[in-house]
């Protein structure tokens, strides 16, 4: 919550009332405290905000849920948090054994690994193969079309984030292997094959989508050779993202990826954000891509300035989603006690940003006194900043 103190008018642990330093005034109708709790700067907004802003927070606890007997899936795309135009987000949870069968789609797919193991495999389109182990943290990344599938692993199977590159994409409308199937009439699938038609009379009637397997053997008794493909894909479509050394600085960490260190990954960058309680991660902006964030633990606020005169602050908790579009100018601050983590991803094959502090640092500092007058001392004391997080 802002620094300006919210006026309660009861005991301590009634709802905060939407006033600000006298403004506003109690609310007399009907409330919802649990909601009202999780975006305080929305019931009370720093005297900063102002004007018309879109909705730049969803929460997949908000999202509806698929519930399959191998797992479950929901989504955030532009039907649930109407700005994130340029890509969309599934969360996926595959319990041990069960595949989230074998499909592809028109859209390029970026993972995160948030718990558990999974095995991943893949076919591109010079007949190349794919096959690893994934765990906590990895990534993967599977191009527009390319053949695929996801296979939870023990002890409990495990549970991840996909990133779409593209805001209208919806996980229902995957191109599944059985749903293909099931609408191909079994004489094509006999001539298509070369075999007689009864060796397809047990196919399922309807797409699978997640369904339970037997768990697989170990990745190391299986050879890609096996499969008659022209060998492994070039470049790797998975990459340990914590296996990479981070960017730190008293404040946190920060760990970014894009095609110059995992070349597979052509239309998703992103970074690893860490930031301790108290610290920020620095105001700045974005002018290659739009900023779709998934929050993994802590808590957070931020503000997006839009221009005009406009901005906005909302506040952010495990699961949530944040969207910035391009060039908006924010800042996303560690509100909590404990370590923020999430995830800044972007429709791009690059990661960049443009901070305020290198802009003035770097800028004539006469020129810049005679736009905020501040002192000389102050912009003197910027110093150069290797990691877009400011500690405490």
């Amino acid at each position: 919550m802002s620094d300006e103190l919210v006026e309660r008018t009861g005991p301590q642990l009634a709802p905060p009332q939407p006033i600000r330093n006298g403004a506003g005034a109690t609310v007399l109708g009907p409330r919802n405290p649990p909601r009202e709790a999780e975006n305080p700067n929305l019931l009370v907004p720093p005297r900063t905000d102002h004007g018309s802003m879109p909705n730049l927070r969803w929460s997949f606890a908000d999202s509806r849920m698929r519930l399959e007997e191998g797992g479950w899936a929901r989504q955030t795309t532009v039907r649930e948090l109407p700005i994130a135009t340029e890509i969309a987000g599934v969360n996926m949870r595959l319990k041990k054994g069960a595949v989230r069968e074998l499909h592809f789609h028109k859209e390029g797919e970026w993972a995160y690994m948030l718990k558990g193991r999974a095995r991943i495999s893949a076919v591109d389109r010079g007949r190349k193969t794919f096959l690893d182990d994934v765990s906590e943290g990895d990534l993967w990344f599977f191009p527009s079309g390319v053949p695929h599938s996801i296979q939870g692993l023990g002890p409990d199977g495990c549970e991840f984030l996909l990133v779409f590159d593209n805001g209208t994409f919806d996980e229902n409308e995957t191109f599944l292997l059985t749903d293909w199937l099931a609408h191909i009439p079994k004489d094509v699938l006999a001539k298509n094959f070369g075999v007689p038609e009864s060796a397809f009379a047990n196919i399922p009637a309807h797409e699978l989508y997640i369904f339970l397997m037997q768990e697989p053997g170990p990745v190391g008794n299986l050879t890609l050779d096996q499969s008659g493909g022209e060998g492994p894909v070039s470049p790797w479509f998975s990459y340990r993202l914590h296996s990479q050394e981070p960017i730190r600085t008293k404040g946190g960490t920060v760990r970014i990826v894009d095609s110059s260190n995992f070349q597979a990954s052509k239309s998703i960058a992103a970074a690893l954000v860490e930031v301790e309680p108290g610290a920020m991660r620095e105001l700045h902006w974005h002018a290659n891509a739009a900023e779709w964030q998934y929050y993994i633990s802590g808590q957070a606020r931020m503000t997006v300035f839009a221009s005009s005169s406009n901005a906005a602050t909302f506040d952010y908790m495990a699961g949530d989603v944040g969207y910035v579009p391009r060039m908006m100018p924010h800042y996303v601050e560690n509100t909590g006690k404990t370590t923020l983590r999430f995830l800044e991803t972007f429709r791009s094959d690059h990661f960049e940003d443009l901070s305020l502090r290198r802009w003035l640092s770097l800028t004539p500092h006469d020129l810049v006194r005679g736009h905020l007058r501040i002192d000389e001392s102050v912009l003197a004391g910027i110093p150069p900043q290797k990691s877009p997080i400011i500690p405490l």
